[in-house]
């Protein structure tokens, strides 16, 4: 008689799940590997399930959610997973010895009172018999103000009525007034997240990484802004002001160009 295998035992393997999300991402080990900073020889051992190259479990988890998070699957199931497989995570310190310390500790000194009070007592006598003396020697102004004259009276200058300008309401786009000597591109993740790459017209990199659905990133370049976009159908594109209306599908990799002018021009 034989036992049939548990669910745990049937689920796709980490670096299974891994591969496949990356895949579906349509994205390389050489684009996961930029956008994440894992080294690409790192990025095939976990596809491969090895995790021998990591360094140790604290940094194979770290991996594990890093990649996860590039190819746009939940990190925190496949984290679990690891953990089941490779003994779990370590014990907590006790904070018994915390405790220990804090009641062994030894009690603050009580204030001197009666050296307070005595400093005290000084004070208010020395502070009376100035005011004392000093009264008996200066004459009094009250009947001056009294009689002085009414006529030199100030009458405060009335308020400007002149109306406050009203500032400006501010601009419903990021990039409304895109300048006319630079290629400016706004992305918006409405749709979901995607993984992008920016670059100017020199090859230097203005972003590579994940932008999560609700973050918008905007880039200028004075002649030219390379893109590549990871998962095109979740992206917004707006191209020196204007919206690009080119209808990306989910899960496309686009690599787009664009310069100065329309989008067209791009």
């Amino acid at each position: 008689m034989s036992i049939g295998n548990s669910p745990e035992d049937d689920r796709p393997s980490i670096g299974r799940v891994l591969q496949q999300a990356r895949i579906a991402a349509g994205l390389t080990v050489e684009e996961v590997s930029t956008s994440t900073r894992v080294r690409i020889p790192i990025v095939h051992a976990i596809e491969e399930d090895d995790f021998s190259r990591c360094g140790g479990d604290v940094y194979a988890r770290g991996h594990i959610r890093t990649l996860a998070r590039a190819v746009g699957t939940e990190p925190e199931p496949l984290v679990s997973q690891y953990d089941a497989e490779h003994g779990g995570r370590p014990a907590p310190t006790p904070a018994a010895p915390l405790f220990e310390a804090e009641r062994i500790r030894s009690e603050p000194r009580r204030p001197n009172w009666t050296a307070a009070m005595v400093a005290a007592i000084v004070a208010v006598v020395g502070f009376v018999g100035f005011t004392f003396f000093k009264g008996g020697d200066e004459p009094s102004t009250a009947g001056q103000v009294a009689e002085g004259p009414t006529s030199d009276k100030i009458t405060p200058k009335p308020a400007s009525s002149k109306p406050v300008d009203p500032k400006p309401a501010p601009s419903d786009s990021a990039i409304a007034a895109a300048p006319q000597d630079k290629v400016t591109v706004k992305l918006s993740a409405s749709q979901g997240k995607s993984w992008i790459s920016a670059k100017d017209h020199n090859g230097r990199s203005l972003f590579d990484g994940t932008l999560q659905q609700g973050e918008t990133k905007t880039f200028q370049d004075k002649e030219r802004v390379d893109l590549v976009l990871g998962n095109a159908g979740s992206i917004e594109l707006f191209v020196n002001g204007k919206k690009v209306e080119d209808q990306f599908q989910p899960g496309q990799v686009e690599r787009l160009s664009y310069t100065k002018g329309d989008p067209e021009v791009g």
